[in-house]
């Protein structure tokens, strides 16, 4: 069974930093586009960032400078180091696995996602 777990997520104030992390577990993704989006209340899932199979990251304006995406193929996971972070950053994040190996800007490219974790940045 294929799963994309996220973890990091949690409270804090304008211009702190956190941490996600995604482990993938039941298949390889090496292969695969990685990628963080994020959803707030009564809002779409926007795109934040993706890493291409070979390492190549694409980044929305929005968090340009601020965030930054990496992954570890040997232990099948995917990170986003968020600095400076802003009230509007607040969000669900969520990681997703996409079988373009080059990563797509579009939420329906990706075949797999996580369940999510809470990011609140309070002002």
């Amino acid at each position: 069974q294929v799963q994309l777990a996220e973890s990091g997520g949690g409270l804090v104030q304008a211009g702190g930093s956190l941490r996600l992390s995604c482990a993938a577990s039941g298949r390889t993704f090496s292969r695969h586009a990685m990628g963080w989006f994020r959803q707030a209340p009564g809002k779409e899932r926007d795109f934040v960032a993706v890493i291409h199979w070979s390492g190549g990251k694409r980044y929305a304006d929005s968090v340009k400078g601020r965030f930054t995406i990496s992954r570890d193929n040997a232990k099948n996971t995917v990170v986003l180091q968020m600095n400076s972070l802003k009230p509007e950053d607040t969000a669900v994040y969520y990681c997703a696995a996409g079988a373009n190996p080059y990563g797509s800007s579009r939420s329906n490219e990706y075949d797999y996602w996580g369940q999510g974790t809470q990011v609140t940045v309070s002002s």
